[in-house]
């Protein structure tokens, strides 16, 4: 489900502030947008994986209210740089991606994509279109574009040096590459995070190279993950996936921290512009913030999976935290013999192992028939309900 061939919401107030961490330059885009002349605005995206996650929507959404006002929407899959690495936040060299691998990676990569973006209006590239096909000669005019040391005073190669950690020659090249793909599609504006400022710069830089007119940079924050502290991310392991059952997303949506609510609607949701700013004005507390969540987690829920899927997902979590039943999907297991907790948590799955169940208990995060334990004791009698944190469930029997 996604809103093509709907009424667009979407206004040039979305484009220039929602959700707009910094741009370069502000008075340029403003004159593009009001000139009324179809701007091509670029994006690129490299398959280091499978699946795609509500932070990874962040930019699609900036994209679709480009392309909502008209404008073309130009995607690079960087297949070709994948096989190299973004060092963009790393504190070493990312694991070299086969072309096995990243083909297995971009199976179902734009039908997940086009559940944000009207594809038939996308124009797709995968810049091994170019990169492949050049050769050498090209590469050694690109090395002309930039110096050595500008290259190695970004931010993370002076923080790896600094350690001590080695930079390979390979990586000096991704953002030469990516600024590349900017001159092959004569992109007008670049869409990136906050983490990919020194690579979109380099976009501007060589298309000005390559006597190219400059693309704008917009900037845009990254979405933080259920535990409101870190950017959200499958290495962190508090991310929501597209591909998530719909209950599964209702209830993650309803665990993340309230001071994130507004982030959430502002960058992973059509909500009008208008609606937006009220809320942004809004105390969010207590019962308010419960009845805003319950919006946000429909919303994104109904958006992805369809009305009748969404209302199934709330009434799911209604009565598994609010009338303490077992949600619907939970495993029934029976019990096998004497064991305690700690064994029951890693023979169920809720708990990768002994270790992990213990600190589970520890934290907090363990919980039989609605009630939290804090040690490892005896099991009780069955019929209950084990539960870790707010969504893994099983109900234990007798055998």
């Amino acid at each position: 489900m996604h809103i093509s061939g709907k009424k667009s919401t979407f206004t040039q107030k979305d484009i220039l502030a929602r959700g707009v961490e910094e741009i370069i330059e502000k008075n340029s885009i403003e004159k593009r947008l009001r000139s009324g002349v179809k701007l091509r605005v670029k994006f690129g995206i490299d398959p280091t994986g499978p699946d795609i996650h509500i932070g990874h929507t962040v930019p699609l959404w900036k994209l679709r209210q480009f392309q909502d006002l008209g404008h073309k929407v130009i995607l690079i899959i960087g297949d070709f740089t994948a096989t190299i690495g973004d060092p963009s936040g790393q504190n070493e060299e990312r694991k070299v991606l086969t072309k096995e691998r990243i083909k297995r990676n971009m199976r179902g990569y734009l039908k997940q994509v086009g559940r944000v973006l009207d594809i038939k209006k996308t124009e797709i590239h995968y810049n091994s279109e170019w990169h492949e096909k050049e050769g050498l000669d090209a590469v050694l005019q690109l090395t002309r574009t930039t110096t050595v040391q500008q290259l190695i005073e970004r931010a993370d190669f002076t923080e790896r040096m600094e350690k001590g950690r080695g930079i390979t020659a390979i990586e000096l090249f991704y953002p030469l590459l990516q600024g590349y793909d900017s001159v092959k599609v004569r992109a007008d504006i670049e869409i990136g995070g906050t983490d990919q400022k020194f690579n979109l710069l380099m976009g501007r830089q060589i298309q000005k190279r390559y006597g190219q007119k400059e693309q704008d940079v917009m900037m845009l924050p990254l979405l933080r993950g259920m535990d409101g502290v870190r950017k959200m991310s499958k290495s962190f392991d508090n991310y929501i996936a597209l591909l998530d059952k719909p209950q599964d997303m209702f209830g993650k949506i309803m665990s993340i921290p309230d001071d994130e609510i507004v982030e959430y609607f502002e960058l992973a949701t059509p909500l009008p512009f208008e609606e937006l700013i009220k809320i942004k004005k809004e105390k969010i507390t207590g019962k308010r913030a419960r009845d805003l969540k319950l919006q946000l987690a429909d919303t994104i829920t109904r958006f992805y999976w369809g009305e009748k899927k969404a209302d199934d997902a709330a009434k799911n979590f209604e009565s598994v935290f609010k009338k303490h039943e077992s949600p619907v999907d939970t495993k029934e297991f029976s019990l096998k013999g004497k064991k305690d907790i700690i064994a029951l948590l890693v023979e169920t799955g809720l708990a990768p192992s002994k270790t992990e169940a213990r600190r589970l208990i520890q934290q907090g995060g363990v919980y039989i028939s609605d009630k939290k334990i804090s040690s490892a004791g005896p099991i009780p009698k069955t019929p209950f309900i084990l539960r870790v944190g707010r969504r893994k469930t099983a109900r234990i029997v007798s055998k």
